[in-house]
């Protein structure tokens, strides 16, 4: 059987890092990168493609879209793609490639380290390689976070430590699966696609995630939705808006069909997800304006979905709201 033949797609970050004088800066092409893992070429045809050596920090919009082209450009070519990134806003990108890339019925698999691949010690060999097993197994598709030996979806992944190798978890979602060795073990099946693979080319970047503080000022809200045309709210709990706020909401957001602005209710807590209609404070929101919530989808997940969402010009908010709640990689299980 011939090996399966994958796409290394750097981007830098800690993975590719060399230590210098202003601190561990992303200097390693992708040829340096696979040449601390020669025993890659056991296991598959691995060939690298270099976007960009940059921070993640520094990663934006305009790179997730850069990835998608490159998956889209090569997606003939190869049988799974691994992209290696730094690991601040991966969970961001893994989230935006889930709405850019759907249907995909070979992986794409995002990875990084929390060490540079050149120390002595290092998680960084271990996270390319379980990439590379998760990947050449048949019931790998779709977007996925390999990191630490756990198999995250694309949209359930959070970074929630600084330093130690299982930096990331699957939020309010089990794990796809785990590495052990050159074994994959699989406890939830990747999803089927329900069509030939699908490949978006915009996002609208007008989306604002404002995290509330006890006794925010409302001045600050009519600003915030005169920038942007999606505000996310971090509020308490399960959720709610505080009274003071109530009034620059509502003249914020008007009505949708004329302003275009978009209110999502979620909760700073990570784990359960947000319940708006609990207590009164959230009763009242629902009371006087119409808005969307994310329920148990993690914050990376809301944010990429509402750029992606708001790039297809929905011309009502019962077709915004159908959209967004339509499951995505595992992205929500409340509709």
């Amino acid at each position: 059987m011939s090996k399966q033949r994958l796409l290394f797609i750097t981007t830098g970050g800690t993975i590719a890092s060399v230590r210098t004088q202003q601190g561990l800066k992303p200097v390693l092409s992708s040829e340096e990168l696979l040449a601390h893992l020669p025993e890659l070429k056991e296991l598959c045809c691995p060939e690298t493609l270099a976007l960009c050596s940059i921070d993640s920090t520094d990663l934006g919009q305009e790179h997730w879209l850069m990835m998608a082209r490159a998956i889209q450009e090569n997606y003939a070519l190869y049988d799974g793609f691994i992209i290696c990134h730094g690991t601040d806003t991966l969970a961001y990108s893994a989230a935006a490639l889930s709405y850019l890339i759907q249907n995909a019925d070979k992986p794409i698999i995002l990875t990084g380290a929390q060490q540079p691949i050149s120390n002595e010690i290092t998680d960084a060999k271990k996270n390319l390689r379980d990439s590379v097993v998760c990947a050449i197994d048949p019931g790998s598709r779709g977007v996925m976070v390999v990191f630490g030996g756990h198999v995250i979806a694309g949209t359930r992944a959070k970074k929630n430590k600084t330093i130690s190798y299982d930096a990331f978890a699957s939020v309010n979602f089990p794990e796809l699966a785990l590495v052990q060795g050159d074994r994959l073990v699989r406890y939830i099946p990747s999803p089927w696609p329900t069509g030939p693979v699908e490949f978006s080319r915009t996002l609208d970047s007008r989306v604002f995630l404002l995290k509330l503080i006890p006794g925010m000022s409302p001045a600050l809200i009519p600003e915030i939705f005169h920038l942007y045309d999606c505000v996310i709210v971090e509020s308490f709990g399960v959720g709610g808006i505080p009274q003071q706020l109530m009034d620059a909401f509502a003249a914020g957001l008007g009505d949708y069909e004329t302003t275009h602005k978009v209110l999502i209710m979620t909760t700073q807590v990570t784990y359960e997800g947000s319940d708006v209609g609990v207590y009164e404070v959230g009763k009242r929101v629902r009371n006087r304006f119409r808005f969307l919530e994310a329920h148990d989808m993690t914050i990376e997940a809301v944010v990429t979905k509402s750029m992606w969402l708001l790039a297809q010009n929905c011309e009502s908010f019962d077709q915004l709201q159908q959209r967004f709640y339509r499951q995505v990689n595992f992205d929500t299980f409340y509709h």
